[in-house]
């Protein structure tokens, strides 16, 4: 589950060049920009993250001038300030740095550095509407046996280097569309979105996606195939493809709870004739070549801003670094987003 809002300690104070009434505060991989001298480092601070949705209170009423945004969230209608990535004087900022004495209640005051303080506060995640025609009709929830698809952002990981310096990743690119499952699971072959169990229906196009691809017949027993899919009147179709396309990422056993290597899982793919998404490399090292000076999360980041193996006319979303020698019942892996791609996309 996303950790939306959490007390985190400011890491950095920086001036922000040519800029009189802000700086840039980091709190762990994040960058944002803040009124001058609001912050020191060490000092405690309740961070929102990107893609939060903030009720309409006093305490966020000087986002107004930005807008609302309306979503529908358990049924109902619901309007907020919805935290996006921006550039103030030539400066990243992402998500919102606020100090604790903006708020008393008492909860928040005592909470611990990274809880989560999502519900306290009201916040949830901005989700854009569903396209007509990937909705569909609900058969039920998303199945328990199978890891729902989510990868954590690199900025909430700023030890992920220094734990796996010296091991290697597959990196592949993070495609633009839609997050969907398919599974046969005890003879029974099912499809879903990234929350739901959709029924077979003309207009659905997770169900047309699996017809078109046999996907029925392709499955073995007991397995589960993770895709995005991709294409036309999914997120304006950056990459220009006619029709649908569904690129595997992850393969999972549902007998054995277990997921396959990142080389099994293309394997996997090659044998049944699925395709996967574009893999950049295969054994990618967070140290910097034959030294001990490892990369760093801007690193990472700056990797990400670069055009898409599927439409070089159009930037890629971002990579997914897949930790190789893992795979079982946990996986370590991340997402870097690219920073480009954010800004002219939000």
């Amino acid at each position: 589950m996303r950790q939306l809002v959490t007390v985190r300690t400011i890491a950095e104070v920086s001036p922000i060049e040519g800029a009189d009434a802000i700086e840039k505060v980091r709190v762990d991989g994040w960058w944002c920009v803040t009124k001058k001298g609001e912050f020191k480092e060490g000092s405690k601070c309740l961070y929102f993250e990107v893609d939060s949705l903030l009720p309409p209170i006093p305490q966020f009423s000087f986002l107004e001038g930005r807008g609302r945004s309306k979503m529908i969230y358990e049924g109902k209608d619901i309007e907020g300030y919805r935290l996006r990535t921006v550039k103030l004087k030539g400066q990243i900022s992402q998500g919102l740095c606020l100090p604790m004495s903006m708020f008393d209640d008492a909860l928040l005051l005592e909470a611990a550095t990274g809880q989560d303080l999502s519900s306290v506060l009201g916040v949830i995640k901005y989700e854009a509407p569903i396209p007509a025609g990937l909705g569909g009709e609900v058969k039920g929830v998303f199945p328990s046996f199978i890891p729902k698809t989510d990868e954590e952002r690199v900025q909430n990981l700023p030890d992920i280097v220094s734990l796996h310096a010296n091991e290697f990743f597959t990196v592949t690119e993070k495609l633009d569309g839609t997050s969907a499952t398919f599974y046969k699971h005890d003879g029974a072959f099912g499809v879903c979105g990234r929350n739901w169990e959709y029924k077979d229906t003309v207009a659905n196009v997770y169900w047309r996606v699996a017809k078109a691809m046999n996907l029925e017949s392709k499955l073995p027993d007991y397995m589960a195939i993770q895709c995005e899919i991709i294409g036309e009147g999914i997120q304006g179709n950056p990459y220009k493809i006619k029709g649908h396309q569904a690129r595997c990422f992850y393969v999972f056993s549902t007998d054995t709870g277990e997921y396959l290597s990142s080389a099994m899982a293309i394997e996997f793919c090659q044998m049944h004739n699925l395709q996967m998404v574009p893999v950049i490399m295969r054994d990618f090292c967070l140290v910097k070549g034959m030294g001990t000076n490892c990369v760093t999360i801007d690193d990472l980041l700056n990797m990400a801003n670069r055009k898409s193996v599927l439409n070089p006319n159009t930037n890629a979303e971002g990579l997914v670094f897949r930790l190789n020698d893992l795979g079982g019942s946990s996986k370590v892996s991340f997402k870097a987003i690219s920073n480009n791609y954010l800004l002219k996309h939000e």
